[in-house]
């Protein structure tokens, strides 16, 4: 008895993901690791943590001077990520 195929690996991949509820866990993932594309090596050394709560990006910076610079930079830096993505996966981000 011969078996057929009739999804692709990615419709699989994609099924599981989208069963367990971890697409969304993915799309924080890739928006993360874009930051240092999106905002350049000198702000990604003053880097300290970054992490996504209620699609609310925290990002925790060294320099007073700089987190207070980018707090005016806000929009258009979630737009860049969301961007990046693909999807909105931020409605804001938060210096701290």
């Amino acid at each position: 008895m011969a078996y057929s195929n009739d999804q692709t690996l990615g419709e699989v991949i994609r099924e599981f993901l989208k069963q367990y509820n971890l697409e969304g866990k993915i799309e924080e993932r890739k928006l993360l690791n874009s930051w240092p594309s999106i905002v350049g090596p000198m702000i990604e050394r003053h880097t300290r943590n970054l992490y996504i709560k209620n699609r609310i990006l925290f990002v925790k910076l060294d320099s007073p001077a700089l987190t207070n610079e980018l707090s005016y930079a806000r929009e258009k830096i979630t737009k860049s990520l969301n961007e990046a993505v693909g999807s909105e996966v931020i409605k804001d981000v938060k210096f701290v």
